[in-house]
């Protein structure tokens, strides 16, 4: 039977194995991983890199330009803007994180039930997938977000009901495909039940794929709790957001560009290291 599998160790004998190998031999992957290793361990390390506080006012220091003090310089409230950024980093990307979990496993379930078992249960996903994405993503994070307030919980609440249909179209694909390959019919002739064959031998096929499409997946959310935070129906204040730092610094862009300019930068970077993770992802599985 047909699995997919990644080789744990990295090191044998003291000479690289080729896990290893394939990772330095593939140079998206290689920069991705760094850039967004870079930005953990700041989001990790921030309150012993900078010795302010992300939501501490100073309005004698209001409007700063960068400097060996502030490496960002400050903004209208005299707080630091490197220290906001970071903080507003670990804020962003845990949500990031934690609002693709769900959707994700239950996309990518449905997607191997839907494509296996084929009939009915297929229609039943499909017509359940198309009857959400209909709605439009921002309208239904405005209806969450006026029935539970503003902040965090809107942003799970919407990605629990919208955000699993992108996986399980993919992996429905996928699974329909690997649905009449011999190494499934073996699995079917030695009397395993469908379960076991959708969790031991189809799941390892269709996961490399799904996780692929989960870095994608992972920049459009973070644009949308950057939008939102815009818009001030994501993240309450004073909590620091990238959108919201953007939209606080929007009336000073042409004496202090910087209050918006950098935390811009900033989503732009993050979505260039997910970019790159993604697409060596692929490359890497496309070589097995």
């Amino acid at each position: 039977m047909k699995t997919i599998r990644l080789e744990p160790r990295l090191y044998e004998g003291g000479k690289m194995t080729s896990g290893l190998k394939r990772i330095w031999n593939t140079p998206s992957l290689l920069v991705g991983m760094i850039m967004f290793a870079a930005l953990i361990l700041l989001t990790v390390f921030i309150p012993y890199i900078s010795p302010y506080d992300p939501s501490e006012q100073n309005l004698s220091a209001f409007l700063q330009p960068p400097s060996a003090e502030h490496w960002l310089g400050t903004d209208q409230l005299g707080r630091d803007l490197f220290t906001r950024l970071i903080y507003a980093a670990r804020t962003d990307l845990k949500i990031m994180v934690l609002a693709e979990i769900i959707p994700f496993c239950i996309g990518v379930f449905l997607g191997m039930l839907a494509g296996y078992y084929g009939k009915w249960i297929d229609t039943v996903i499909t017509l359940l997938s198309d009857t959400l994405i209909a709605f439009p993503f921002y309208l239904i994070v405005i209806i969450v977000a006026f029935a539970s307030g503003a902040g965090e919980r809107g942003i799970y609440i919407t990605f629990i009901l919208v955000g699993w249909i992108v996986f399980a179209r993919v992996v429905r694909g996928l699974s329909a495909s690997f649905r009449n390959q011999e190494w499934v019919a073996s699995a079917q002739t030695l009397g395993l039940p469908g379960v076991n064959i959708i969790l031991r031998h189809l799941l390892p096929n269709v996961l490399p794929q799904a996780v692929v499409v989960l870095m994608t997946d992972m920049i459009g959310l973070l644009v949308a709790i950057v939008t939102l935070g815009y818009l001030g129906i994501g993240i309450t204040p004073p909590t620091p957001d990238w959108g919201t730092m953007i939209s606080d610094g929007q009336p000073f862009i042409t004496t202090a560009w910087w209050l918006s300019a950098v935390p811009g930068f900033a989503v732009v970077y993050t979505g260039i290291a997910l970019s790159l993770l993604g697409d060596g992802l692929a490359d890497i599985w496309r070589k097995k």
